[in-house]
């Protein structure tokens, strides 16, 4: 498994832990997944799916690399009252990054840091349903 794949899947499964019990409001039911579904594919709800995007490196002295990964995490919710369903989602998906900045993968290799460079929201226009995405930009060191 490639390196940018076992961020992903540490990830998805890290945010298996949003279980509603503090420090998290929602409860995920392990609906934590390392692929890409779109909004009306989904069946259970909220659900959240991580996807790695584009890839920078950064040569440095020494055969030493940073690689820069783009992960973009969909968060997805349905209901009466979707979009605070999805804003209590999306704060404890920051929760557990910020918790989870140093991620452990394939073993014994570790993320350097983990970025949120942006979060949006389709701002209610797809209600009953509510759609938020996070942007994450995950450094780590290229063997």
């Amino acid at each position: 498994m490639s390196k940018r794949t076992s961020i992903v899947k540490a990830l998805a499964d890290k945010f298996k832990e949003i279980n509603g019990t503090s420090p998290y409001s929602v409860d995920l039911y392990n609906n934590s997944f390392n692929k890409l579904k779109f909004w009306d594919e989904v069946q259970d709800f909220p659900c959240v799916y991580v996807t790695p995007g584009s890839e920078m490196r950064e040569y440095l002295p020494s055969d030493f690399t940073w690689g820069y990964l783009g992960v973009c995490v969909k968060a997805y919710c349905k209901g009466e009252d979707a979009q605070n369903q999805l804003e209590s989602l999306l704060q404890d998906l920051e929760t557990c990054i910020d918790n989870n900045r140093v991620l452990q993968y394939d073993g014994s290799n570790e993320t350097t840091e983990i970025l949120i460079t942006s979060i949006t929201t389709d701002e209610g226009l797809l209600d009953p349903y509510a759609v938020g995405e996070i942007n994450l930009q995950v450094r780590y060191q290229v063997m």
